[in-house]
């Protein structure tokens, strides 16, 4: 085994042991088990955090559900006669 397998392995259980212990204590463990990829939870790095911004859902008129239902019945007809020529 290499070393640094070995200090992962290490580091892993002492952060299970963390949470199991503050499990216990009755606090919320906010130690995270493992090494996780990009920015650690709670950080105050605002240059990475991308803003969201919540769009409304669409909704679709009754008139357009009418012409995309349409659409596709001419669809599937034109699909049905070809494979009976076919």
């Amino acid at each position: 085994m290499e070393v640094s397998n070995i200090i992962a392995q290490i580091d892993n259980q002492i952060a299970k042991l963390q949470q199991a212990r503050a499990l216990l204590a009755g606090t919320q463990a906010t130690v995270s088990v493992g090494v996780g990829r990009g920015r650690p939870k709670g950080s105050k790095n605002v240059k990475a955090v991308v803003a969201t911004k919540k769009t409304a859902a669409r909704k679709l008129s009754p008139e357009g559900r009418k012409r995309i239902a349409d659409a596709m019945k001419k669809r599937w007809a034109e699909r049905r006669k070809q494979s009976a020529k076919g």
